[in-house]
């Protein structure tokens, strides 16, 4: 089975609260949402592919030094398995803006669950909301 490493980060504004992205029509998994980030490419870090994607994505610059480890998933999809490190932000140059026609909303850490999520995004939650 084909390996698929994909970086997210979960931004923290100063109130506390997480940003999530709707994934837009047409993309698998479409309407479940989502921390930022995306597929690392060939020859990059999970670090330098997040600052690369939160560019393009949200249109925000942010340093790797800013980037904490906070855990990974691991999961199994039909045609392939996800490894996605997620990282947590909180300092970022910009406002975060939808790019890619996706949706985006800042969300308090207890009120996660209440977004549909893809199943490898669902156990990060009490990771996240207890380090928060």
């Amino acid at each position: 089975m084909k390996v698929v490493l994909v970086s997210a980060v979960a931004l923290v504004d100063g109130d506390g609260r997480v940003l999530l992205a709707q994934r837009p029509p047409g993309k698998s998994l479409a309407g479940l949402w989502e921390f930022p980030g995306g597929k690392v490419e060939p020859g990059e870090t999970p670090e330098t592919a997040l600052i690369r994607e939160l560019h393009e994505e949200l249109g925000i610059d942010t340093e790797e030094s800013c980037l904490a480890p906070l855990t990974f998933a691991s999961h199994s999809y039909a045609d392939f398995h996800l490894l996605m490190p997620l990282f947590a932000c909180r300092r970022w140059r910009g406002i975060p803006e939808a790019r890619e026609g996706q949706v985006l909303k800042w969300v308090r850490a207890d009120a996660l669950r209440d977004y549909p999520m893809p199943p490898a995004d669902i156990p990060l939650i009490p990771i996240l909301r207890d380090w928060l």
